[in-house]
């Protein structure tokens, strides 16, 4: 039994190398190749921390960004950008696994294992369906997200150019990297050109939704449709909270902001800050006139992110329910943390306070330190630095004049929150197998 723990502990900590392996791999491939002289539009070679920058922004589908995206690379640039936006949201081991399987290659125990890892599955029984489901729905419904988004660019751009506006911004969008092409009309200007638009909103808000889900709970609804019961239990947490997440943040935006706009705006507004606050990066409205209230709700939503399994990234929902849930039975004075008529594990209690403890001492720490060193306000320096490490991608306009190590930072911020920290811990330390225990001792706290 010993032995068995000792190689599975083995086996985890190489899945968690190897992911974080191939996001590097990715990441520096993306960097060189942005450095060509093709991919800026000018034709010239853009500085490596520049194009390191943005490859980690797309890579871990971010949306920070310190060129505009739309004016400073061409075709070439903005396909390279694109293609790391996919392959990041889906995960490098999913794209590995589609091309093993392409080549006819036999996909080994090993190579599920790691899948399992890499899209939070309960089990491996069944990786290889769930990977070719992941596989179509995902080009389903970015095909289906460019026909809905053609129609809006059409008007503008025309019938050639537009195609490949719809295609970038329904992927940047259901991959929830935050990316955008309007910066032709006002450079790092994101939506805020399509702000009254209705239709190009709700499409972006659908494919935000839909990516940040999570693979995992599409497949319960494909395969459930609407019986609610029949959803496991992960499914029913991230539907819940993920709809409260929507709705009672944009109460609070319509309460707060927008009160000079009229009311379909102020509305529209509302909720697509609050959808595109976990982890999309898209803005449609000005954020420098955002009050300091609103910046620290959103800052808050950044963090907690998307969904497990999904396009997005943060400490995910799942580790917020978890975590309102015990501190729900530590008021009801109950010994079990219990939720749909289920009980929940006392590891996954344990793993999702260290997952917070991790986040809230990354986004100070840091936050703290760009203050210090860019002599910015604490809290746009926050707002940035839980941008970065939810990977959301929203900032209040200082990215661009941060300085190197400043940006460094934020470089470090992106790659842990989208490669999430656990999984460098687990691959940097090995696991250890308790053979004894010591006495317990209780500690008075609160």
């Amino acid at each position: 039994m010993k032995k068995d723990k000792t190689q599975n502990g083995l086996h985890n900590r190489n899945s968690f190398r190897t992911i974080s392996l191939g996001f590097v791999i990715l990441i520096l491939s993306g960097a060189l190749l942005l450095m060509l002289p093709i991919s800026s539009q000018d034709r010239s070679i853009t500085p490596f921390k520049d194009t390191l920058f943005t490859a980690i922004s797309a890579s871990c589908v971010t949306g920070l960004v310190v060129r505009d995206t739309a004016t400073h690379w061409s075709f070439f640039g903005q396909a390279v950008i694109l293609t790391l936006i996919q392959i990041g949201g889906m995960g490098v081991i999913t794209i590995g696994l589609m091309i093993t399987r392409l080549s006819g290659k036999k996909v080994g125990l090993w190579f599920r294992g790691m899948m399992q890892d890499s899209i939070s599955a309960p089990h491996v029984g069944g990786i290889l369906q769930l990977t070719k489901f992941i596989l179509k729905m995902t080009a389903a419904i970015e095909l289906t997200g460019a026909v809905l988004l053609y129609p809006v660019f059409f008007r503008e751009f025309g019938a050639v150019k537009s195609i490949w506006y719809s295609v970038f911004h329904s992927v940047s969008a259901f991959c929830n990297a935050g990316f955008d092409l309007m910066g032709v009309k006002e450079k790092f200007s994101s939506l805020t050109t399509l702000g009254s638009n209705a239709y190009a909103n709700t499409v972006i808000m659908l494919l935000i939704i839909i990516g940040g889900i999570g693979f995992l709970t599409w497949d319960d609804i494909v395969q459930y449709k609407f019986h609610f019961k029949k959803y496991r239990l992960q499914t029913k947490v991230v539907i819940v909270t993920s709809g409260l997440l929507i709705i009672l943040p944009a109460i609070f935006f319509f309460c707060s902001e927008y009160s000079n706009e009229p009311i379909k705006e102020r509305i529209l507004h509302s909720f697509f800050q609050s959808v595109t606050a976990r982890t999309a990066g898209f803005n449609t409205s000005d954020f420098s006139k955002m009050s300091e209230p609103a910046a620290m709700v959103m800052t808050v939503l950044m963090l907690i992110g998307g969904c497990s399994g999904s396009t997005a990234g943060g400490m995910k929902t799942s580790t917020v329910a978890v975590l309102f849930l015990a501190a729900l039975s530590v008021f009801r004075r109950k010994n079990d943390i219990e939720c749909f008529k289920r009980r929940i594990p006392e590891d996954t209690i344990r793993t999702a306070g260290a997952i917070l403890f991790m986040y809230l001492t990354l986004f100070m720490s840091t936050g703290i330190a760009i203050s210090m060193i860019e002599s910015l306000p604490l809290i746009s320096c926050l707002f940035e630095t839980g941008s970065a490490l939810g990977t959301a991608g929203l900032t209040l306009g200082i990215t661009t004049s941060l300085s190197l190590s400043s940006h460094i930072l934020l470089m470090i911020l992106m790659f842990a929150g989208r490669v999430g920290g656990l999984t460098l811990i687990y691959a940097a330390f090995s696991s250890s197998s308790e053979t004894s225990r010591l006495p317990q001792e209780k500690i008075t706290v609160g």
